[in-house]
């Protein structure tokens, strides 16, 4: 059905349903390189992926997803740059999703996302997505009132129809080219915590602060509970899940920038090739232009 496999790695969550959220790791093992080891091989991974991107531009026949989430302070932003940076600009685009407007909680819960999907010969990044909708608002079922759903249900009968149609998304997706690695950022509470709290006591980063975080932290447990849940429903060979350390920034931007290098390396990314009669009126043109020097 669909003819490219994500990359082999430790850190991607099984398709039997029996990810333990409480087990995946946050902190990097005891025998991850230095800091600056990481910096330096991170640099050599991102100009592998830009020359890929190329490939992936000109061939054009896939179009690549990265979807992100995570708790708050896990550091999507600064992994999304760390890993983009070097890369041409033109080549992905980045789509951040907060709260919908109302214009996108009048329609069905995919169509705000759907719309920034990437084309082919791009890749598309999604900071949050279509799994807030089986997340915050399993956390938050009020939410739900603004989409004026024609049925009431209980929540977690609303969450098991919305993981049948990301699945089905996800699928249709698939078998027409877009290749999707799925990223969860696994922060620690501990690990969130120093993050808040340098953004309390750092007047630079006091704007990234508000009260929400910490509201939004009061049900750590319930969101664990969401994730694992949603994990193991949507995880998929054609669309698969990462549980990403995030506790150490470095070593968690080498670990999506291997998995993102890794799965373009697996794409039969070539270069078009002109047709015979092509080629020779290139050769005319380039007799033309030599005659010009």
């Amino acid at each position: 059905m669909i003819d490219f496999s994500p990359p082999e790695s430790p850190l991607r969550i099984s398709y039997d349903g029996d990810f333990d959220i409480a087990l995946a790791m946050a902190a990097p093992p005891p025998d991850a390189p230095s800091d600056a080891a990481i910096k330096k091989e991170l640099k050599r991974t991102v100009r592998e992926i830009s020359r890929l991107q190329r490939r992936l531009h000109a061939h054009r026949h896939y179009a690549v997803l990265l979807v992100f989430q995570a708790m708050d302070a896990a550091g999507k932003d600064s992994t999304l740059r760390a890993v983009m940076t070097g890369v041409n600009p033109a080549g992905f685009r980045i789509n951040a999703f907060e709260a919908p407007s109302n214009e996108e909680a009048r329609h069905d819960f995919l169509w705000r996302t759907t719309r920034r999907l990437p084309e082919k010969g791009r890749i598309g990044i999604f900071n949050r997505s279509y799994y807030e909708e089986v997340l915050i608002v399993r956390v938050h079922p009020d939410y739900l009132e603004r989409q004026k759903l024609p049925r009431r249900l209980p929540i977690m009968e609303r969450c098991e129809e919305r993981y049948q149609s990301i699945r089905d998304h996800e699928a249709h997706l698939a078998r027409n080219g877009t290749v999707i690695l799925k990223f969860w950022l696994n922060i620690s509470k501990e690990e969130q915590a120093r993050r808040f709290l340098r953004r309390i006591d750092r007047p630079d980063k006091n704007w990234k602060f508000s009260r929400a975080d910490i509201e939004e932290r009061r049900h750590w447990d319930d969101y664990m509970a969401a994730y694992e849940d949603a994990i193991n429903a949507t995880a998929r060979p054609w669309a698969p899940w990462y549980a990403i350390p995030a506790d150490s920034k470095p070593w968690m931007r080498l670990l999506v920038a291997q998995l993102v290098r890794d799965q373009l390396a697996t794409l039969d990314l070539t270069h078009p090739e002109l047709p015979e009669e092509e080629r020779a009126e290139l050769q005319d043109y380039r007799a033309h232009l030599a005659t010009e020097l």
